[in-house]
């Protein structure tokens, strides 16, 4: 994150611009009409104030002012009484006007900016899935749902209305100004002048506190997701632990320094408004005196008192929502930052799939002097692997922990690219270019099957839109992974819900839908990651032997410390500190 101290609001608005559609960009440019066709709506109402005062004050006067002869004629006016009537009439339509134009603009700056705010937030996912695994491992997760949840979501508030809120207040402003300067020139540019002033001197004061909130919301927001996360996803052990308190004692005061921090924000961007209302009050009074003072007259003065109280009730307001909209962007820049950084993300195009075409795979797949590590001054976790698997083949991976498998897996399924070395099928090397090819060809089985909170069709056919899930390719799937009996035993069959994380299915049931997901993919290569590991020896023998019964075709890579794992395996492969130490049969290395 850039130090939000460091970047001015211009810039972060100059580079937020970048990330919005032509199409909404076409849409803010209509909105710009609409907001110059309420100023002058606005504008309209004021001005029709002057005539609608004097009629009612000195009709005489206005009745024989040049200006208006060709207006009284055109209505057909004879005497000074009869301007009332029309003017209240103009009077009254042009504020409906203007609050009709005021509404209008109000729904479709509400609707732009929270549409923007929309398409933001699918472009910040969007980027974030995109991402290299490199990039997803290297991140807390916690930090990133965060900033997609709630900081993008944010940008709505802390950006996109206060910045068209500044633009349709400020061509209001400037347009009231002006017309009250024409009015009371001295006057008008003394009071505006000390309001600005007074405005500009809070703003200035209370900067740095709203830097310093905003930074704390910003790091609020990320440890409070990180202790429900942690909360919730480990409620098994707490449970049993007893130590609920604990985070609650972490959510608590995280949440209150979060609260804390927006109440300032909010006290800070409201508080002048009573301020200002009290001074304008006094002003006015104090103005009213001099001028019937002056005048030695009141009916003189009510319509340039009239037009200033009608101006000062408009400027108040849009003064107010300056400084708030002001205050919100200051009070934002951290939540602004974050966002502009997840949505900076670079794309790689490569990765998108624009109907991928399978890479042929019909002979072999080479690790080709693999060297691996995740940094140019870090250690090496892999030196130097060289293997080959022949189509159909089935091998096995075995070493101790921290060896190097699970980075030889990463490698294998297109995730992580080698730092030195190649990996090819058929003698094509694997690469970004063409990674997703090889992708669409193999599967990944781990130890801890991912289910969504949904039924057992969507998590077997997972990735696939509900309305194209294939049931019979589903029930196939089933059968041959073994499943096919239990699923059908149940009520509802495949459309039991499995819960949240597969809780209602036991680990043996989870493993098989893994299995079942690698088949409906219809994949030519299947790598089991210690899929069994976590299983009690009646139920891996079962999930073993549905990975047996899977069809001979297919290239099967298994991850697994027990021997009973690897039965099946025409070749076991032996890790040790990031090379091959020895590889053989199972025979040579269980029964020798």
């Amino acid at each position: 994150m850039k130090n939000p101290s460091s970047v001015s609001l211009l810039q972060m608005l100059c580079e937020l611009w970048v990330h919005v559609d032509q199409g909404r960009r076409l849409q803010l440019a209509g909105l710009c009409l609409l907001m110059l066709l309420s100023t002058l709506a606005e504008l309209i109402s004021l001005g029709a104030v002057f005539p609608f005062l004097g009629a009612l004050a000195a009709p005489e006067k206005l009745f024989f002012d040049p200006r208006l002869e060709p207006s009284i004629r055109a209505l057909g006016l004879v005497n000074p009484n009869q301007l009332l009537l029309p003017l209240t009439l103009f009077f009254c339509i042009a504020v409906t006007l203007s609050a009709g134009t005021r509404m209008a603009l109000l729904w479709v700056q509400t609707r732009v900016s929270f549409a923007i705010g929309a398409d933001l937030g699918v472009k910040a996912y969007r980027n974030t899935m995109y991402q290299p695994y490199s990039v997803h491992v290297a991140r807390n997760s916690a930090e990133v749902i965060a900033g997609i949840m709630n900081k993008v979501g944010l940008l709505v508030f802390i950006s996109i209305q206060p910045v068209l809120n500044l633009i349709s207040t400020g061509l209001l402003l400037c347009a009231i100004t002006t017309l009250l300067l024409v009015v009371e020139p001295l006057i008008t540019a003394s009071v505006f002048t000390g309001f600005g002033l007074c405005y500009l001197l809070i703003s200035r004061l209370c900067k740095p506190q709203l830097l310093q909130d905003g930074v704390r919301i910003t790091e609020g927001q990320n440890h409070l997701l990180k202790s429900l996360q942690e909360g919730l996803g480990g409620i098994r052990d707490i449970l049993i632990g007893g130590t609920q308190e604990v985070y609650l004692k972490v959510f608590r005061d995280t949440d209150l320094k979060l609260r804390r921090s927006s109440a300032n924000i909010i006290i800070i961007s409201s508080l002048p408004r009573f301020v200002m209302e009290a001074f304008a009050t006094v002003l006015i009074a104090v103005i009213a005196f001099f001028m019937v003072y002056r005048s030695q007259g009141f009916q003189e003065a009510i319509p340039v008192l009239g037009a200033l109280a009608l101006g000062g009730q408009r400027l108040l307001p849009l003064l107010q929502q300056i400084y708030s909209s002001l205050t919100a962007m200051q009070g934002g820049k951290a939540v602004f930052a974050d966002s502009l950084a997840l949505l900076s993300q670079s794309m790689p195009t490569e990765r998108i799939d624009h109907g991928v075409v399978p890479l042929p795979f019909k002979h072999e797949i080479a690790l080709r002097d693999v060297k691996f590590r995740y940094a140019e001054r870090a250690p090496w976790i892999l030196s130097g692997i060289n293997l080959e698997i022949k189509r159909g083949s089935r091998i096995g991976l075995i070493g101790v922990t921290g060896s190097g498998k699970s980075t030889l897996i990463d490698i294998l399924l297109g995730l992580m690219p080698p730092s030195e070395g190649a990996l090819t099928v058929d003698n094509i090397t694997i690469d970004d270019s063409n990674s997703r090819s090889w992708q669409s060809r193999i599967t990944h089985v781990p130890q801890s099957i991912f289910l969504i909170d949904a039924n057992i069709a969507e998590n077997i056919a997972f990735g696939t839109p509900r309305d194209k899930i294939d049931l019979v390719r589903v029930k196939v799937a089933a059968e041959r992974a073994q499943l096919a009996s239990s699923i059908e035993k149940w009520p509802e069959g495949y459309l039991t819900m499995v819960g949240e994380r597969g809780i209602r299915l036991s680990g043996g049931q989870r493993q098989r839908i893994g299995i079942a997901r690698a088949i409906y993919k219809e994949a030519d290569v299947l790598v089991f990651d210690e899929a069994t590991s976590a299983l009690d020896s009646e139920t891996e023998s079962a999930v073993i032997n549905a990975i047996k019964s899977l069809d001979k075709g297919l290239t099967i890579v298994v991850i697994a410390h027990r021997p009973s794992a690897l039965k099946d395996c025409d070749k076991i492969i032996e890790i040790s500190n990031g090379i091959i130490t020895r590889s053989g049969s199972y025979r040579q290395f269980y029964d020798s």
